[in-house]
């Protein structure tokens, strides 16, 4: 129940909140076909497909994502009905089961018809915004063809600068510190990893005002990596060195993509003499397939192989500030829907993302029509 002094949060006019996801297979059997669904139009062949899900046979099959996923829902409702929240939690994803398009169908059937999307991707980029708006009017439009009800979806502003998505990722910052050999940790450096995107789509990420070298994707990890650092700094007394770096870079090699690479990055380190790497991971929700694999195996690997001693941080994942920082997201959206004054938290320099994604943000290279933005 929510505490006396509180009141119940009010998320009218929206009537449900939808969990969307990039998915991932549960089992062997669903690793190629769901590779099929992630590079679907490219024409793949299924042995290659084989080859490159190499990293999810070495886990059984299976990608931690759906499970985080799981737990996060868990996290939202728990934290919604402690507060008076009265939204229902749906999911729903881009390539595996529970499909998006399902939990569409699911939440029309239902009744809802005003609903606020949150996605598992925290900053600007095509990949990590726009194409999920993409495949949310693909997803309208199906439900149009069916005959069945088309609610309103709106998408929850990027959060990677609200202060329940970043204090958790400082506290794994120093946690992982801490693991470090005494003797190296004040001399420890800090990698800050994300997923690698073609140098064109980081141009052109965010809204047109934002776009240039690196646009507002590579702005948006630069300014969260200072805050992080400057907390660390803090808490410690240390001011140790840092770098944002970039990892899981895919496609075709003679295409320029953002580096350098953890594993360079790493090399680089050990022959400048760092005694300690801490690599830390803002650029992802949770300790999904990417890190997992990319990280934990590959640049774990690497760094054997050096002698250099690392440790990897944790995510954000299901952590109550997270769920807290969603459902205040959700109430700062609501307020905004209404006409209320609103007070948006943001920590850095960049301040709080659009509620709505302008025309020409986060461009694809071939149009198609997206929900939740002007365009």
């Amino acid at each position: 129940m929510p505490d006396a002094l509180d009141a119940p949060v009010d998320a009218t006019p929206y009537d449900a909140l939808l969990l969307l996801s990039f998915g991932g297979p549960e089992g062997p059997d669903d690793v190629v076909p769901f590779l099929e669904n992630v590079t679907a139009g490219r024409g793949i062949p299924r042995e290659r497909l084989k080859e490159v899900g190499r990293h999810y046979f070495l886990f059984g099959g299976v990608s931690p994502i759906n499970a985080q996923n799981r737990e996060l829902l868990d996290a939202l409702r728990e934290d919604f009905a402690a507060h008076g929240l009265d939204l229902p939690v749906y999911w729903g994803n881009r390539n595996w089961t529970p499909y998006l398009t399902d939990a569409l169908r699911a939440i029309a059937r239902d009744g809802h018809r005003r609903v606020l999307t949150l996605a598992t991707s925290a900053y600007a980029s095509y990949s990590g915004c726009r194409q999920y708006r993409e495949n949310l009017a693909d997803a309208l439009a199906t439900l149009a063809e069916e005959g069945l009800p088309v609610p309103q979806v709106d998408k929850l502003r990027h959060y990677f600068n609200h202060p329940g998505f970043v204090l958790p990722m400082a506290d794994a910052v120093l946690a992982a510190l801490a693991e470090l050999p005494a003797d190296a940790r004040d001399g420890a450096h800090i990698a800050f990893t994300t997923h690698s995107i073609p140098t064109s789509a980081a141009d052109t990420s965010g809204p047109v005002e934002a776009h240039g070298d690196g646009g507002a994707y590579v702005a948006e990890h630069l300014d969260v990596a200072a805050v992080i650092a400057e907390a660390v700094r803090e808490a410690t007394g240390v001011d140790h060195p840092w770098k944002l770096v970039y990892q899981s870079r895919s496609g075709a090699p003679h295409i320029p993509w953002l580096e350098p690479d953890i594993c360079d990055h790493l090399e680089a380190e050990h022959a400048a003499g760092t005694p300690a790497v801490v690599m830390a991971p803002i650029g992802f929700v949770s300790d999904h397939m990417e890190v997992r694999y990319d990280l934990d195996t590959e640049a774990a690997a690497k760094a054997a192989e050096l002698a250099l001693p690392v440790a990897r941080a944790g995510t954000v994942g299901a952590d109550p500030r997270f769920a807290a920082a969603v459902r205040e997201l959700v109430a700062e959206r609501a307020a905004a829907e209404r006409g209320e004054p609103v007070t948006r938290c943001a920590l850095g320099a960049l301040g709080p993302s659009h509620d709505v994604c302008p025309a020409d943000c986060c461009p694809a290279r071939t149009p198609r029509p997206a929900a939740a933005g002007r365009d």
